[in-house]
């Protein structure tokens, strides 16, 4: 099968799986062999995000996303929230260890250590974000094609996490558990601004439902930008404390916003190395 859902096994194998996929992002589909590919990236794509799957569904999608490839219009726009609900989702579990550390002051170590783990994770996916934004400007057109199902998960903030923050360590299958839920939530938070349905999981899955639906340019480029200001603040002093990266993101954030058809300035600047 192309996408059997995974088990969240730990941040090791996370890890594993984004070392691959940032291998494989610099290998452009070029080849006759590779474009004859596409069609099955772009349906295992889809199959590992219904599966909630979405790291295999972004690797798959990583084939599909350079200028010439028959999805590229479908595929960069699939990478594009994909990439950002998943960063998303990293960066609200770690702020939930790191409110747990100071919950249960005994146990921070453990806490903290979470916090971290998971923070290095949101740093690998935030730069994909921001490489996959870069490419928009392959996208010619007023609109861009949402080509994905409705996303999984709800907005009901579950038990696990609320206990995580009040400081109770989680048992390995509850923090499995816990790591889904983030994820879920948001990927269904960023699938939902992308389709300019803020907050609006029956009206996002209405349009959604329809397989192919057109969004507006400036919708879809704003919500990409109010996400890169926010995923902007992992970078923030008592995060991962980078300066730099803070300050490209939020420079995307406002090109995208001028310029709908791409950043200018935004996609000359090398985006540093994950």
């Amino acid at each position: 099968m192309r996408c059997v859902p995974t088990r969240w096994f730990g941040v090791l194998a996370t890890i594993a799986l984004l070392v691959m996929l940032s291998s494989c992002s610099s290998q452009p589909v070029v080849t006759a062999a590779a474009q004859k590919d596409a069609a099955f990236y772009w349906s295992a794509a889809k199959e590992c995000y219904m599966a909630g799957d979405y790291l295999k569904a972004i690797a798959h999608l990583d084939h599909l996303t350079e200028a010439g490839n028959p999805y590229n219009s479908r595929a960069l726009p699939f990478a594009v929230v994909l990439t950002s609900g998943v960063a998303s989702g990293y960066m609200e579990l770690a702020d939930y260890y790191a409110a747990g550390a100071k919950a249960n002051k005994r146990k921070a170590t453990i806490f903290q250590s979470k916090a971290a783990d998971y923070r290095a994770l949101a740093n690998h996916v935030v730069l994909l974000f921001a490489e996959d934004t870069r490419k928009l400007s392959q996208v010619e057109g007023d609109s861009i094609q949402l080509a994905f199902g409705p996303p999984k998960g709800n907005f009901a903030e579950p038990v696990l996490l609320t206990q995580i923050s009040h400081g109770m360590i989680p048992a390995q299958t509850d923090e499995e558990a816990a790591l889904q839920f983030a994820l879920d939530r948001g990927v269904l938070l960023s699938v939902c601004d992308s389709a300019g349905a803020p907050n609006n999981l029956a009206k996002a899955g209405e349009l959604l439902q329809r397989g192919e639906f057109l969004v507006r340019r400036s919708k879809f480029t704003k919500a990409v930008a109010d996400q890169l200001q926010k995923e902007s603040q992992l970078y923030a002093r008592n995060k991962l404390d980078d300066s730099q990266k803070m300050e490209m993101l939020r420079q995307m954030s406002r090109d995208v916003v001028k310029d709908p058809g791409a950043s200018r300035t935004a996609m000359a600047m090398q985006v540093p190395s994950r």
